[in-house]
């Protein structure tokens, strides 16, 4: 195995077809991304369901969900917890967009959203915090990785164009 097959991983860009998934949500109903074609949809992908930072990121998709519809996006949510765990931070936190379980790790992986991560001088595998706005055929308008949890909300807007620079 050569030295960079464990640290090269899938990156999608613009253009790519985004690979199609179905997941179980929070009330462990199976929603499909082929099911989503028609609408421009937002796929974002979260470490960990109530944690600080995760909260932060939910929190902001909410409260900017009102306009991110009236510019035709719907916004999905995707993290390894199980649903049940998924229900209880959507009612806590109030969101309106689906939360899907991606516990084994595949749907993150095929978008480049697990590997290598480092913190603290620890390299380990994990989620890596990205976004994904598609347009209504299921193709990339644009990828982000390694994204913050404060203020990326406001940054996606202004990369699609709804917000001025």
């Amino acid at each position: 195995m050569s030295e960079n097959a464990t640290t090269e991983a899938i990156r999608l860009a613009a253009g790519d077809a985004a690979p199609d998934f179905t997941l179980p949500d929070a009330n462990g109903e199976d929603l499909a991304l082929a099911s989503l074609r028609g609408k421009k949809t937002i796929v974002y992908f979260y470490p960990a369901a109530s944690t600080p930072g995760c909260t932060k990121q939910a929190c902001d998709f909410r409260d900017s969900l009102e306009s991110l519809l009236a510019a035709g996006y719907q916004v999905v949510g995707i993290s390894p917890d199980a649903p049940a765990k998924l229900a209880k931070f959507a009612a806590k936190e109030e969101l309106g967009f689906p939360l899907l379980s991606d516990e084994d790790h595949a749907v993150a992986a095929a978008y480049g959203a697990w590997g290598e991560k480092k913190n603290y001088g620890r390299v380990y595998e994990g989620l890596i915090r990205s976004t994904f706005a598609l347009d209504e055929h299921g193709i990339v308008e644009v990828a982000q990785y390694n994204v913050r949890a404060t203020g990326h909300v406001a940054k996606l807007r202004r990369d699609l164009g709804l917000d001025p620079k």
